[in-house]
């Protein structure tokens, strides 16, 4: 009996290294050994296959962009809000650990009973006949055997779900910076449009003055110098919708701040020129992105939960053995409550084996496998989603260029003829309404540049965005209590 006795040592430690279930490994994101879009587009003139530019907002060289974006990760409430969320996860990771060590406790008590004359027997030994005092101390141990790693699968999914949350602060972290950058740069184009509008309003000004002294020299009409007066209240009507965007947008800043309304207006409301991109950027290599991108590593870290669970599910069709022991005191009297008599104590295991749950078991664990597939599922999902983000960003910051090029000429053109149609106006060779006409087209066109000049820098903070940089470093660890 006893080589069997010294066996059974060997045998829980072998049994305790066993886990249930599938072990996890990382899923292939299937990533092409380049970005199909540069292939094809411009944009693989300037982008480049370097390592990704994790402080991208600096690349716009526009101080007041980066101070923003500084602030924003400081004291954004929705940043903070996810913060909590990792602290929660964090704090019940700590939790379940704990089910890996034993539980130790230690109580002591006291209290003045009287039994029954007629039922359990009496401690006191009076027959239930009086009252008496029983004084008592205990010292108590237990722990769960983890014989089919039912704990260790646990652990495992509670640290794939820190894994989850840690994500989740880190995709708001991404979505806040490339909002903050968005605001500014649509602040910037709305600015440099007012710019526009009062440029024109002046030349409409100029236009009317000149008709009016036409018609003071006969040689304009009243119809002349009620278009010139018309063009003007026209443009000078853009400008409160113009100045009212221009403080929506300082409250959308000073609201992903945590600033009260108005707050930003004396930093901001001073006309700065619009954040341009630098003409090169580098996007890093198609095998970085499961590696950066929040979402996908999300979606891994649920898979991972998932396929955690399935190990947990399977270990409750197992026995579990629980140890637990107990040392105490406990005496009728105070002053026998030390005394070596008053001692007693209890040992040994706890044996729980499940024998028909009507099919609760069997019902979990399917519900655990078609959990992880589905999760696997939504891992394709959001790769291939991230696929075409990228492909799709791409291809709009190219379009977005040639169109604002394309645009800037129609600006140099259209200044040209406002110059000449002026000059003929002047000169009696055309009438009013061509001025009219041409002036309108150079505002048109002054406006769709700067919409478009807005578009490029917007494309590239999307696309910065969909390639998953500019979190990294903001991922200092938070404050919190140390793991189990």
């Amino acid at each position: 009996m006893k080589p069997a006795f010294a066996l059974c040592p060997l045998l829980l430690s072998l049994l305790a290294g066993c886990s249930l279930g599938p072990d996890f490994s990382a899923p292939d994101s299937h990533a092409p050994a380049a970005w199909p879009a540069l292939q094809e587009t411009p944009a693989a003139s300037q982008a480049q296959a370097t390592p990704l530019e994790q402080r991208w907002w600096e690349s716009f060289h526009d101080p007041k962009l980066s101070a923003l974006i500084e602030r924003a990760s400081q004291r954004n409430l929705d940043l903070q809000i996810a913060s909590a969320r990792l602290l929660q996860s964090r704090a019940l990771r700590m939790s379940i650990a704990s089910e890996q060590t034993p539980s130790v406790d230690l109580g002591g008590g006291y209290s003045r009973a009287r039994n029954s004359a007629e039922g359990l027997n009496d401690p006191s030994g009076n027959g239930g006949k009086s009252a008496f005092n029983l004084w008592q101390g205990d010292f108590t141990a237990s722990w769960e055997l983890d014989l089919w790693g039912r704990v260790r699968r646990q652990v495992e999914a509670a640290d794939a779900v820190v894994e989850v949350a840690e994500n989740d602060r880190r995709g708001v972290l991404l979505s806040l910076l490339a909002e903050t950058a968005g605001n500014y740069i649509q602040l910037r184009a709305v600015q440099s449009t007012l710019a526009v509008t009062r440029e024109n309003l002046e030349v409409s000004r100029h236009s009317l003055r000149l008709s009016q002294m036409r018609l003071r020299d006969g040689v304009a009409t009243a119809l002349d110098v009620a278009q010139a007066s018309a063009q003007v209240a026209s443009v000078e009507a853009r400008l409160p919708t113009l100045e009212e965007r221009q403080a929506q947008l300082i409250n959308a800043l000073g609201l992903l701040l945590a600033e009260p309304p108005r707050s930003l207006q004396a930093e901001l409301l001073e006309p700065a020129p619009m954040p341009t991109p630098q003409q090169r950027f580098a996007i890093g290599v198609p095998s970085e992105l499961a590696e950066r991108r929040p979402d996908i590593l999300q979606a891994e870290a649920q898979l991972h939960a998932a396929t955690a669970s399935i190990g947990v599910a399977k270990a409750d069709f197992y026995p579990s053995i629980r140890l637990s022991g107990n040392v105490g005191l406990q005496s009728l009297q105070l002053s026998d409550f030390g005394s070596w008599d008053a001692r007693r104590f209890a040992i040994g295991p706890q044996l729980n084996l499940p024998i028909f749950e009507g099919g609760r078991l069997r019902g979990v664990l399917k519900l655990r496998e078609a959990q992880q597939q589905e999760a696997a599922l939504r891992y394709q999902q959001v790769v291939l989603r991230a696929w075409h983000e990228i492909d799709d960003v791409l291809r709009l910051y190219n379009a977005s260029q040639l169109r604002r090029d394309l645009l800037e000429e129609a600006v140099r053109q259209n200044r040209i003829a406002l110059q000449t149609a002026q000059q003929q106006y002047v000169e009696g060779a055309v009438d009013f309404l061509n001025v009219l006409s041409v002036q309108g087209a150079l505002l048109a066109s002054q406006e769709q540049w700067v919409e478009s000049s807005a578009a490029v820098s917007q494309a590239l903070v999307g696309l910065y965005k969909s390639l998953g940089g500019g979190w990294q470093p903001f991922s200092e660890p938070l404050q919190t209590a140390a793991q189990g």
